[in-house]
């Protein structure tokens, strides 16, 4: 029996028995009302609503201290003896590893299909509103985290929602906490492994053998499909086992690398098609309030919009927190406000970069798509770029492999604190893990399993309603933590003793329990 038909087998069983499961739940996460001629999932309107609550509550964060975020990132900042892993850059680069990917360059194609040019006004609003999402999740990611002996960090919403819930509402807070924190423990690992990892070492390969001659190619067979998925696990399992610290060394080299090298080829069609820039404008933002795409109307084209950006940068699903928690500080807002600069950099830069490239281009394929008819996707975004560099299939190629390594490295530190968090932190417990989420490389470049991964969209936008609940909850901290973070801010740019003032608050200091 060939591996092939094995493979075909496998598939096939594992859909037949999933499937079910995968649509009920998909029905239910994914409901969607008829609005105005199109459908708006519910799972969308609780993201964005979510956004605009925190935007309000904030007053404007994302705005009025993106300035400040930037001089975090850079350092400025910093405090010696801080406990944590990595520095405010690498945990940021980490974090973005984890959503920058096929999303930005595929889904955004399908937005501007479906929902026209006007889609791309949208997917900015929604972008500029999980920034506030994301800094109130991350500053209680980095509040309520565990410092171990060892001096690993453990943080996401399987700490702060049993800590912090406890903290306002006491024992009964407490076991409500644990039960939501298995929870979200259990729904990131069954995301992690699917759709963090089996998915993007699928499409990688898939994209990978386009460019090698299709099936009939070097890569098209099944022993280089074998062959690639082995190469991406050794890669995985190698920086894996270093922790986190491995991992933001390389995401801190990969993310710009990958982001530089999309953004410079953007740029060069963009700038041969300079003329054209004011008029693609002038149609995003008209098209925003006067849409032509297959989703009629003003709310088809802001609903594609939200949804793509909603999807792409993941604020409020719980993930990030993950990442953001093992950075050296003693300021959990100070992370916080690092953290919203990520929904900037994937929504509002990358993707937006994107659809501006397709709409100046203006490629045949996307023509079709807006039509109804035709391809999609990635097709589109290549064809965008084909039209100025023949050659960029290659480099798209590049591109989708660093998203993909870098996407599949985050989402496996994802995972493992999950699975530490239901199975335990011995060594052998991590080893076992770590394994696992190896292997799951290897089939990546095998299996589709796609009634899994629609599964696994489906268990983390669940996770996104149990999350934002919690945020909501715990704000207030959110809150004493921006203030006591701002404080501190005050005193060193006026060169007074910081020390004191952290003396003061020091009740306000993150959770540190050593295991």
């Amino acid at each position: 029996m060939s591996l092939d038909t094995i493979t075909t087998s496998v598939d096939e069983a594992v859909s037949g028995f999933f499937e079910p499961i995968a649509k009920w739940l998909g029905d239910i996460v994914f409901y969607s009302v008829p609005v105005a001629g199109t459908q708006l999932p519910l799972i969308v309107a609780w993201l964005v609503v979510a956004g605009l609550v925190f935007s309000g509550w904030f007053g404007l964060v994302q705005i009025r201290k993106f300035r400040l975020a930037v001089n975090v990132v850079r350092g400025k900042y910093d405090e010696k003896g801080s406990a944590g892993e990595v520095n405010h850059f690498q945990a940021l680069t980490a974090a973005v590893s984890g959503t920058v990917g096929l999303g930005n360059i595929a889904g955004v194609a399908v937005a501007v299909s479906i929902g026209g040019p006007g889609a791309t006004f949208w997917m900015i609003l929604c972008g500029l509103l999980g920034m506030a999402t994301k800094f109130v999740e991350v500053t209680l990611g980095v509040k309520y985290r565990e410092v171990h002996a060892d001096g690993t960090v453990s943080g996401g919403p399987m700490h702060y929602l049993p800590k912090g819930l406890a903290d306002r509402f006491g024992a009964k807070g407490l076991k409500l906490g644990k039960v939501l924190g298995v929870l979200a423990s259990a729904m990131i690992l069954f995301f992690g492994l699917f759709g963090g990892n089996l998915f993007q070492v699928n499409q990688s390969y898939a994209q990978l053998v386009s460019v090698t001659g299709g099936e009939s190619g070097m890569m098209g067979s099944s022993a280089g499909a074998l062959f690639f998925g082995i190469l991406i696990a050794a890669i995985v399992g190698v920086v894996l086992l270093g922790g986190i610290r491995s991992i933001a060394s390389v995401t801190s080299k990969l993310v710009p690398a990958m982001a530089g090298i999309y953004i410079a080829a953007c740029l060069v069609v963009i700038l041969v098609n300079v003329s054209a820039v004011p008029t693609a404008i002038s149609s995003i933002i008209e098209g925003a309030f006067n849409p032509e795409g297959v989703a009629g109307g003003v709310l088809g084209a802001l609903i594609v919009g939200f949804k793509r950006a909603a999807f792409s940068n993941e604020a409020g699903l719980g993930s990030a927190p993950i990442a953001h928690s093992a950075v050296k500080t003693k300021h959990p807002a100070s992370e916080g406000l690092v953290a919203l600069l990520e929904p900037f950099i994937d929504t509002v830069v990358i993707c937006t970069m994107t659809a501006l490239t397709i709409v100046i281009a203006n490629p045949a394929s996307w023509g079709e798509a807006r039509k109804g008819e035709g391809v999609g996707g990635v097709t589109i975004t290549s064809d965008a770029f084909g039209t100025v560099l023949p050659w960029f299939p290659y480099i798209l190629t590049i591109a989708v492999m660093l998203f993909a390594i870098s996407t599949v490295l985050t989402w496996g530190y994802y995972c493992m604190k999950a699975w530490t968090h239901l199975f335990g932190r011995s060594r052998a417990s991590e080893l076992t893990f770590k394994v696992f989420y190896t292997l799951f490389a290897v089939a990546g470049s095998l299996l589709t399993l796609q009634t899994l991964i629609d599964m696994a969209d489906a268990v983390l936008f669940m996770l996104a309603v149990i999350n934002i609940i919690g945020l909501y909850l715990l704000a207030p901290v959110v809150k004493r933590e921006l203030n006591n973070f701002l404080e501190f801010v005050r005193r060193r740019d006026a060169g007074l003793d910081t020390d004191t003032a952290a003396d003061e608050d020091e009740d306000q200091e993150p959770v540190k329990t050593t295991v």
